[in-house]
């Protein structure tokens, strides 16, 4: 199951080590909702090897704001803390795993 990522744990789960996936969305997001499962596959596939989480960016503002999200789903991609990739809108599976795998 994916991490909530919210203000108050986005730091320490940047400052763990392994690769970090965010999915920034919000509830009444249509895409959203496309890209929700295919986070899920990934916390599942990747347990162990990579954290990959979800902000509700309704009830996070500052950390979705620090990473300048404008629009959702945006899915950012950390290596060793820092910000190495993203996805801006809803895309397959593979191009997530893709990013993911490049990051490992």
């Amino acid at each position: 199951m994916a991490v909530e990522i919210t203000d108050n744990n986005y730091k320490e789960l940047l400052a763990d080590g392994k690769p970090v996936v965010m999915d920034f969305w919000a509830p009444w997001c249509g895409p959203c909702k496309m890209v929700a499962p295919i986070i899920e596959e990934l916390a599942k596939e990747y347990e162990g090897k990579a954290i990959i989480g979800k902000c509700d960016v309704d009830d996070n503002n500052d950390v979705a704001a620090e990473f300048g999200i404008r629009n959702i789903p945006t899915v950012l991609f950390f290596k060793d803390g820092q910000l190495v990739d993203k996805q801006v809108g809803s895309a397959p599976k593979s191009t997530y795993v893709n990013k993911l795998e490049a990051i490992l």
